[in-house]
This record gives C-alpha cells, sequence and structure tokens, in this order.
C-alpha cells in the first residue's frame, strides 16, 4: 500500500510542477512580448496554470518531505529518488535544448542565413530561451539541494545509487546523440562540397547545426562518461548489469548500423561496376549518406566495444566472462547467418534467371539482385566467420568452459531459433514447389514454370543445407554433454533424512529418478543409525526435520562439510522466506492480522525487480528490432 501512496503522491507532484513552470515560462514570454495582440489566450492559459498547480503540488510535495523527515523507509525510498533525478532531467535537458537554440541561430546569423533554419527553436527569441532557461535552472537548482541534503541524511544508499547510475547514463546518451548526429550532418555535408548547390544558401545551415550539436552536446557526453568512468573503483558500478547492459547496446548498435550502411555503400559500388554509368558526383551522393552514418557509428563500435571487452575482464571467473561474451557473439552469429543465406538465395536466383532468361543478362535487370547479394555477402560472410567459428571452437573444447557453453541457454536459443527458422522457410519454399508443380500438371497456367521451380528448389536447398549443419551441432554439443554428464552424476552421491512415513524419501528418490537417474541416492530414516563410513556430497532434508533435528542427525550434520538442502514442506506455522526483508514483511503482515500465502512468500520482495527486468528486456528488444529494421531497409531500398 505504501509503494502505490508513494507513487501516487510523487506523480502528482512532479505533474504539477512542470505545469506551474511552463505556465510561469509561457506567463512571462507573454509579459515580455512587444505586442499583446491575440496573445490574451496565451495569458490565460498561463495564469490558469499557475494558480491551478501550485496548491496542487504544495499539498503533495510537503506530505512528501513530511513522510521522508519522519521515516527512514520513505526517506530511502526508489519512488523518491526516481522523483528527484527524474525532475532535475526535466528540468536541466530544456536547459540544454533552449542553449543548443540560442547558439544555433548565433551560428546562423553569424553566417549569414536565417535563423528559422535552425534545426532546433527556428522560430523563437532571445527572450524565450533566457527566460526558459532561467525557470528551469530556479527549479533545477531547487530539488538539487533537496537532493545534496537528502545523500548525506540516507541510512542506505543503494537505491538512490542505482537511480543515480541510470541518470548518469541517461546524461551520457543524450548528449552522445547529439554528438553522433552533428557528426554524422557535418560529414554528409563535407562528402557533397562536390555539388555547387550545395555550396549555396540552402545548404550551410547543416554545417552550422552540426557544428552547434557538437558545440552542446560534446561536453555533456564527455563529462557525463568521465563521471561514469571515475565511479569504476566503486564494486557497485564495475558490477552493475545496467553498464553491462548499455555497453550491448552501444556496441551492438555501432556494429549493426555499420554493417548496413557497409552493405550499402558496397551494393553502390557493385552497381557502378557492373555498368549502371553515374557519374562521379552521383555516386558520391549515393554513398554520402552511407558513409556520414557509418563513420561515426563504426567509431561508437570501436570505442565502447573496447569497453565492453573490459567489462568482460572485470569478471574473474572465466566461466562468467564466457557466459556474459556469449550473447553478444550469438546476436552478432545470427545477423551473419540471416544476411550469409539472404546473399546466397539472391546470387543463385540471379544465376537461374541468366541461364532460363536470355533478356535478363542483354536488358541489364541482373544489375541490382547481383549488387545486393554481393554486398549482402561480402559483408555477412565474415561477420559469420568470426564470430560464429570461435562459438563452435569453445563449445567443442574440453573442461568447465566448453561444458558451459555446451549447456549454455543463449547457444541452444540460438540453434534452436535458426533450426526453427529453417523448417519454416524449408516448409515454405516447397509448398511453393510442390504448388507450382500440381498446377502445372493440372493444366492451369504456371507463368515462368522452369524459373518458378529451379528457384523454388534452390531456395529448399539452402534451408536443407542450413538446418542439417545447425542440427549436426546440437546433436555434437548434445552427445559430448550427456557423457560428462552422466559420470559427474555417477560420482556424486547425495544423502536424504527421512521420517517414519518415508514419503519424503520416496519422492525425493523419483525426482532423481526423472531428472538425475546416475545419481546415487541414499535414504536414510532419522531413526536408524547412521552408517559412519557414510560419503556424499549433498544432503537434502525437509523444512520440519531441519527445525526439529533429531540428536543423531544433528551431530553428524555438524561434522559434514558439503551441501545441505532444506525443502519446504507443510509444517504447521514453519514458513521459509529468501532474506531478511521478506522475513520482515512477511512479520509485518501477521502483525496486521492477514495470513500468510506460502505460495507468495519468495516473492514478496522480487516484484519490483522482476518488473524492471521485463521492461528492460523489452526496451532493449525494441531498440534491436530497429536497428536490424534499419539495416534491413539501408540493404534493401525499402
Amino acid at each position: 500500500m505504501k509503494t502505490i501512496q508513494r507513487l501516487y503522491f510523487y506523480a502528482i507532484a512532479f505533474i504539477s510542477i512542470e505545469v506551474v513552470l511552463w505556465g510561469t515560462v509561457s506567463l512571462l514570454r507573454s509579459i515580455f512580448k512587444s505586442s499583446l495582440v491575440g496573445g490574451s489566450s496565451e495569458l490565460a492559459g498561463a495564469l490558469s496554470a499557475i494558480l491551478v498547480g501550485i496548491p496542487i503540488f504544495l499539498v503533495h510535495w510537503l506530505w512528501a518531505q513530511w513522510s521522508a523527515a519522519k521515516d527512514d523507509d520513505e526517506k530511502t525510498a526508489s519512488i523518491r529518488a526516481v522523483f528527484l533525478y527524474g525532475i532535475l532531467l526535466a528540468t536541466v535537458i530544456p536547459v540544454v535544448q533552449n542553449l543548443l537554440a540560442l547558439i544555433t541561430r548565433i551560428f546562423l546569423s553569424t553566417a549569414q542565413l536565417d535563423q528559422y533554419r535552425a534545426l532546433v527553436g527556428g522560430s523563437q527569441t532571445w527572450g524565450d530561451n533566457l527566460i526558459a532557461i532561467t525557470i528551469n535552472l530556479l527549479i533545477a537548482a531547487y530539488f538539487w539541494n533537496i537532493l545534496r541534503f537528502a545523500w548525506q541524511a540516507l541510512p542506505a544508499q543503494d537505491d538512490f545509487a542505482d537511480i543515480r547510475r541510470m541518470s548518469r547514463f541517461i546524461w551520457m546518451l543524450y548528449g552522445l546523440m547529439m554528438v553522433i548526429y552533428g557528426a554524422q550532418q557535418a560529414l554528409d555535408f563535407a562528402l557533397t562540397l562536390s555539388n555547387s548547390t550545395v555550396l549555396g544558401e540552402m545548404g550551410r545551415e547543416v554545417a552550422v547545426n552540426a557544428i552547434a550539436l557538437l558545440v552542446v552536446g560534446s561536453p555533456i557526453w564527455y563529462f557525463s562518461w568521465r563521471v561514469l568512468q571515475d565511479a569504476l573503483p566503486d564494486s557497485a558500478e564495475k558490477e552493475s548489469p545496467l553498464r553491462l547492459g548499455i555497453l550491448y547496446l552501444l556496441s551492438l548498435g555501432g556494429v549493426i548500423t555499420v554493417l548496413s550502411t557497409s552493405a550499402t555503400f558496397f551494393y553502390n559500388i557493385f552497381q557502378q561496376l557492373f555498368g549502371a554509368g553515374l557519374s562521379w558526383s552521383e555516386l558520391l551522393d549515393r554513398v554520402s549518406s552511407s558513409i556520414s552514418i557509418g563513420i561515426p557509428f563504426a567509431v561508437i563500435w570501436a570505442y565502447y566495444g573496447k569497453w565492453l571487452n573490459q567489462q568482460f575482464a572485470f569478471e574473474e571467473k572465466m566461466i562468467y566472462r564466457a557466459g556474459k561474451k556469449r550473447l553478444y557473439f550469438y546476436i552478432l552469429s545470427l545477423i551473419g547467418v540471416a544476411v550469409v543465406f539472404y546473399g546466397m538465395q539472391s546470387l543463385l536466383s540471379v544465376l537461374v534467371n541468366l541461364i532460363s532468361q536470355q533478356s535478363y543478362l542483354s536488358e541489364g535487370w541482373f544489375r541490382y539482385p547481383l549488387a545486393s547479394s554481393l554486398s549482402a555477402l561480402l559483408i555477412g560472410l565474415p561477420l559469420w566467420l568470426i564470430v560464429w567459428m570461435p562459438m563452435q571452437t569453445e563449445a567443442a573444447s574440453d573442461g568447465a568452459v566448453g561444458d558451459d557453453a555446451r549447456r549454455s541457454v543463449i547457444r541452444k536459443t540460438y540453434l534452436y531459433l535458426v533450426i526453427f527458422a529453417s523448417v519454416i522457410g524449408g516448409m515454405i519454399s516447397a509448398g511453393i514447389l510442390l504448388y507450382t508443380l500440381f498446377r502445372n500438371v493440372l493444366g492451369a497456367d504456371s507463368g515462368d514454370f522452369g524459373n518458378t521451380i529451379i528457384n523454388s528448389l534452390q531456395t529448399f536447398v539452402l534451408f536443407a543445407i542450413l538446418l542439417l549443419y545447425h542440427l549436426t551441432s546440437l546433436r555434437r554439443d548434445g552427445s559430448g554433454r550427456t557423457d560428462e554428464i552422466e559420470a559427474r552424476q555417477a560420482a556424486f552421491g547425495v544423502l536424504v533424512f527421512d521420517t517414519v512415513s518415508g514419503k519424503f524419501g520416496e519422492s525425493v528418490k523419483a525426482a532423481f529418478m526423472k531428472q538425475a537417474p546416475k545419481v546415487q541416492v541414499i535414504v536414510v530414516n532419522t531413526v536408524d543409525k547412521i552408517p559412519t563410513d557414510l560419503k556424499v556430497n549433498t544432503v537434502i532434508l525437509s523444512g520440519s526435520l531441519a527445525v526439529n533435528t533429531p540428536e543423531n542427525v544433528e551431530a553428524w550434520m555438524r561434522s559434514f562439510s558439503g551441501t545441505k538442502l532444506i525443502v519446504a514442506d507443510d509444517a504447521a506455522g514453519v514458513f521459509w522466506v529468501n532474506d531478511v526483508n521478506a522475513a520482515v514483511e512477511s512479520a509485518k503482515t501477521l502483525s496486521e492480522g492477514e495470513e500468510l500465502r506460502p505460495q507468495s512468500i519468495n516473492r514478496l520482495t522480487s516484484v519490483w525487480t522482476y518488473i524492471a527486468y521485463v521492461f528492460a528486456a523489452l526496451f532493449a528488444c525494441q531498440l534491436l528490432v530497429v536497428l536490424l529494421a534499419f539495416g534491413v531497409s539501408m540493404v534493401t531500398g525499402f
């Protein structure tokens, strides 16, 4: 209930302060305008926003401050940290945007260009920008002081540290986006200087806007990234999943964009080689976008790829380090195999059309698909070989790393995903093949019968090769792992303590027979004597025995140094929780006169964590899909 209450008060406080802030900005802009003709609606809207927003903000914000002053839980709440860092973002980012508008218009005036050509704030005035900057800075300064004093009074800083880290990364990404876009625009302008039209008045604003973006964005990126790097001696910062995820996204985004733009670049080059007959300026105009986009993202890939490798190196255990690298390599491998398949299928289709249709060569129709297929192979084949071969070598190796690679969920997901796509693709191509054959046998007009049959057949064969290759890899993983697993299980012993009824021991043995039949399972009744020469690796006992242990079992357990596994059972009044916070929550629930539900005990403190992980995963998947779609559009031209 407190979480929902906090969410309500802080959400209303956030919205109302934004209403007051921009109402004040609108009011001051109206007052300082040289003419108020037609501005009555704007003035009325500003006054109403301020008069409505101020009391609502004060009621909710003062409650939040009062709660934080008297309760440590409120003081350290994640929602409070999100509010404070969020309001700083919501006020300082507009300051940056208005500063960018000011600087851009200054540069445009210096270049004797119209100010409306500014990328941001072309229709604004100096007064508009200065008013917005001043009011936002005043609000930001107030909440910055609140946040500064909050840090000094925090009894526990973990939640605030997590939100601060996220805020720093947002600033870094914000600055980086401005730098990338500015660099892209500057390179695009530089590459098209050979066209005389660009040197005129209708092109110089591109360079001016680019310079302004670089002037404003570079310091933001540099200082925010520097702060993140300076925090690395802290183990929490170094081992942060957020840092690893951001580095993953930046490195993957860089490589995907570079590959896409490279494919487009080579596509245009191959077209020219095959007789497109473009002039140098026309060819440069076609490839300039690919170059201007590819170069900044190549720098991003190289720079953040280096830091991603450094992040992997922070992991001391080799198995965990290899596991973190695996996701990166298999994503690239999946992209590579898809591009290689497209290139091979398209190239074979061109060859089939060249053989079956003489006009195909004479009329130059082959130029576009041939250029597309060759550019795809030129980009996809090296990528796939570079990332797939080390993964195969790792999976074929002996030892703990090889075993971990063979049983990796990421590797199995990759293999089954490719197998799934191969089966579905094979089904479709086989269906087209049979459909064409049946139509021809039944006397229907099948169009270009021979061409359709051969193309469907070659696509089916390619899918079959892809399927067999990955099935072989999957089978090899399974056979290599099975022998090693059985040998390890046969050498592993488990002791199960049971009561007189014998039900617990039988259920444990039945579960082992299904999941690990080679493991040696020994069941000992607590009323019997425990053999002195008994050697096992793990002990399993029920929760009721753990809280009411017989003397003979307790004496033996004190001398046992192996792993002890306790299974929750239906013992009356006994509940098992994950940590101290869950225990406190459970006791609090009992104190309020409510009953505990065993199935929800272990989830009391993890609900918000799971929600955060789900949304983070959805965001990451969405970003990758956008990048892949962008790459496909760059290659295919759609």
